[in-house]
């Protein structure tokens, strides 16, 4: 089993770090929205809910409910694993990640030198995830303070 050092905890930096605040956001998000029920029809921009002349909400804009469920499925995603979910689908995520590497391998498309450069991978995928958490982190923590302006503070109206 893997140990985390407490250097890698400590390090704000770190991806542990990252994930942990994530966590965090949406299960403080999870705690204070008691009826995630009540965020539906409310835009996720705070403008066009201000705005009361505008058309509800475009395709293109999410309403919090949906955003609220979307926070909630990544974090189950990342504490228990894609391998959850393929599971139901008949085939589990390893035997999946095998039968594409295969079909690209019979397409001609792997190359010996794809495992040369497999530091600066992890580093580019590494940063994409860092900057995806922070975005979802701050998302869940906006979710959650409007939720508790709008709906705590008894200024929701239908």
């Amino acid at each position: 089993m893997m140990q985390i050092s407490s250097d890698s905890v400590g390090n704000k930096h770190s991806l542990i770090n990252v994930m942990h605040r994530f966590i965090a956001a949406t299960n403080n998000m999870d705690e204070t929205i008691m009826v995630p029920s009540l965020l539906r029809d409310m835009p996720l921009d705070e403008q066009q809910a201000n705005n009361n002349n505008e058309p509800p909400c475009s395709n293109k804009q999410r309403e919090m409910y949906e955003h609220y469920l979307l926070l909630k499925s990544i974090k189950n995603d990342m504490e228990w694993g894609l391998l959850k979910r393929e599971v139901s689908s008949g085939a589990s995520f390893l035997e999946m990640a095998v039968k594409q590497e295969e079909q690209q391998a019979v397409k001609g498309d792997v190359h010996v030198d794809d495992n040369a450069d497999l530091q600066h991978q992890f580093h580019y995928h590494l940063r994409g995830l860092f900057g995806v958490l922070s975005k979802l982190t701050m998302q869940a923590d906006h979710l959650t303070n409007r939720y508790k302006r709008e709906i705590g503070g008894g200024n929701f109206m239908r």
